[in-house]
């Protein structure tokens, strides 16, 4: 992992191919090793319609939603704390960020053919000085960026596997999200699809 001049799109910073395919795979590995012990669920939103994408979380605290709203919660659904996060994973904060403090959070998103993410900002951190830092793994996915009102224009560009994108600084509280996967563009999930891991610094 030898990070090069990334590609700045309004403030996002893009690695492209970061990972190699042989680190994509040890990545995988220990993801699905989290996923045995904190299974993928499929969260509601704050207005009662279920989310398209699957999560599961790793570090002190994971993310999650239901009808009382978006929050940060220390256990899985089933009652059982998350998992640490891989020093894999963990590995590539280090890479990309000159942060001394190590990310509490790492959000597992989990993209079938069909599902989405719609425009919305991370912020549900007590400090936006830190950055969030995305990791693609698996089927490209179409990212959108907007600006930090929700009306702003946007732009698209394809997330391969491998990627990295890094919002930090103007970026951090911009709308972002994922239009659509090119489902079977990539041979790295068994059954296709596309995974996004999101490392965050919580409280």
């Amino acid at each position: 992992m030898d990070p090069v001049k990334p590609l700045n799109l309004r403030g996002f910073l893009i690695y492209k191919s970061l990972l190699s395919p042989a680190e994509q795979g040890v990545i995988l590995d220990d993801i699905r090793g989290v996923i045995k012990q904190a299974p993928l669920f499929s969260p509601i939103t704050a207005w009662g319609k279920p989310m398209s994408v699957g999560m599961s979380s790793a570090g002190r605290y994971g993310w999650y939603s239901d009808r009382s709203g978006y929050r940060y919660e220390r256990k899985h659904p089933n009652g059982t704390p998350w998992p640490a996060i891989p020093q894999s994973v963990m590995r590539i904060w280090s890479a990309v960020t000159d942060c001394a403090r190590a990310p509490d959070c790492c959000l597992i998103n989990h993209y079938t053919e069909k599902a989405r993410m719609g425009l919305h900002q991370d912020n549900d951190e007590q400090d936006f000085s830190f950055p969030v830092v995305s990791v693609s793994l698996g089927d490209e996915g179409l990212f959108r960026i907007g600006g930090t009102e929700r009306k702003d224009k946007t732009e698209s560009i394809w997330l391969s596997s491998g990627d990295v994108c890094v919002m930090g600084g103007s970026a951090r509280l911009a709308y972002h999200g994922i239009d659509r996967i090119r489902f079977g563009s990539s041979a790295l999930l068994r059954n296709n699809g596309r995974i996004n891991l999101t490392l965050r610094v919580v409280d």
